[in-house]
């Protein structure tokens, strides 16, 4: 490599041993085309004292040394130099500045007049939008920015702060290994019972993102019950779900297949286009509820219990039902605004749902992801919802041993 002359140095505090933070930064630097020189480290004694290591960057040239510090910004790293952020005016609506900051899910700080401030409505993929007036920075996404606002661009002013490793001893930390049909599935299903219960006492608010082989494998009842018992606030699905569960209710059928004995009905494939068309007539699901037309089922549920529900629509709908958004940008703003004080999400047999929502929650939100194909975990975590843990296992054993430890919780309360 040619003499460096592109010099910067950069910090990093906290778990960065532990959470393998500084191994990461160090091989960004190195990948990147850099070098490094560790000038100063502290390690923190004990497990939860924190550590700090000063480096110093070299690079051949100062857009290299651009590109690596970009890179390691994301891990925790921060230039030592002191320096606001950018700001540069947006000149077209649904368009950022060239070169701008790209958020991610974790914890942000910007730089301004010296004050390190808050990042607002933390979500991946977004730009960073700051009010001149009041200084408050908040993430948005492409689609909503619009012509003068002050937009975050590159990476000087701006610090993220990297979720620590969990504790090896909780579950969840136990959770996170790679995912695998031989886990020890109780003590997942135990984590997330507690999960459940904690926000239904308290002031968390728990989120499904549900597919429509809930409804499939029979495990509608089981959902229903979770909704009647106070243990679900919201619930993100598409068309599918809602048009299955109310077929159920209306022919107990599910794709013309009767759930009770698993035999084809007569002219069942009609069936959930006639549930659909009813809906419609009767102008929402809502108003079929209330109207005594729908009397059980997933839906019938969320309406008599106040959840929630948002159905996003897809190109593959059937009618759709007269409650499912089909416009997709509208869709995601309505489930970016539902999720901001969601503090559980329980993901259950969609792939699409899944990394939809994903895509929309703080790192900080604990994610459980479960599917009898282990690539839609995968794919959670391929796209930055790091925060994901799996289960791999089939939708109404889960829900049926869920509803147990729900029971065991309850009775020891």
């Amino acid at each position: 490599m040619a003499t460096p002359h592109a010099i910067e140095e950069v910090e990093l505090r906290g778990h960065i041993i532990d959470s393998l933070l500084l191994p990461k930064v160090l091989d960004a630097i190195t990948a990147g085309g850099a070098a490094f020189t560790i000038k100063q480290v502290a390690i923190g004694n004990g497990r939860h004292d924190p550590s700090y290591a000063l480096l110093e960057v070299t690079a051949p040239t100062q857009a290299v040394l651009d590109a690596v510090l970009a890179q390691v910004s994301d891990h925790g790293a921060v230039p030592t130099s002191a320096a606001d952020c950018t700001l540069v005016a947006v000149d077209m609506d649904g368009v950022f500045p060239e070169g701008f900051y790209s958020s991610t899910n974790q914890k942000t700080e910007l730089r301004l007049g010296g004050k390190w401030l808050p990042v607002a409505d933390q979500e991946m993929d977004c730009g960073v939008v700051v009010d001149p007036d009041t200084n408050a920075a908040r993430c948005v996404p492409m689609a909503d920015v619009r012509v003068g606002q002050q937009v975050v661009v590159g990476h000087a002013g701006v610090r993220v702060f990297p979720l620590e490793r969990i504790d090896a001893g909780h579950a969840f930390a136990f959770m996170n290994s790679p995912v695998s049909t031989e886990k020890p599935k109780r003590v997942v299903v135990q984590q997330v019972a507690r999960e459940l219960f904690s926000n239904r006492n308290g002031t968390g608010k728990s989120l499904l993102v549900g597919g429509p082989a809930i409804v499939h494998t029979g495990s509608g009842p089981l959902v229903s019950e979770l909704i009647r018992r106070g243990y679900l606030d919201k619930l993100f699905a598409g068309n599918a779900l809602a048009t299955h569960d109310i077929e159920q209710s209306f022919f107990g059928t599910s794709l013309g297949v009767h759930l009770s004995d698993a035999h084809l009905a007569e002219a069942g494939h009609e069936h959930h286009l006639r549930a659909i068309n009813r809906v419609r007539r009767a102008g929402s699901i809502r108003a079929a509820v209330e109207s005594g037309l729908i009397k059980s089922g997933i839906m019938h549920d969320c309406v008599k219990h106040n959840v929630q529900f948002l159905l996003a629509g897809s190109i593959r709908d059937d009618g759709p039902l007269p409650d499912v958004v089909t416009d997709a940008l509208e869709a995601q703003a309505q489930m970016r605004a539902a999720v901001r004080d969601v503090t559980f999400c329980l993901m259950v047999a969609t792939t699409l749902h899944s990394v939809a929502v994903g895509n929309l929650l703080p790192a900080w939100v604990k994610v459980v992801c479960v599917d009898i194909n282990p690539s839609t975990v995968i794919k959670l975590s391929d796209r930055g919802s790091f925060q994901t843990v799996g289960l791999v296992t089939d939708v109404e054993p889960f829900f049926r041993s869920l509803l147990a430890e729900l029971d065991a919780l309850e009775k020891d309360a």
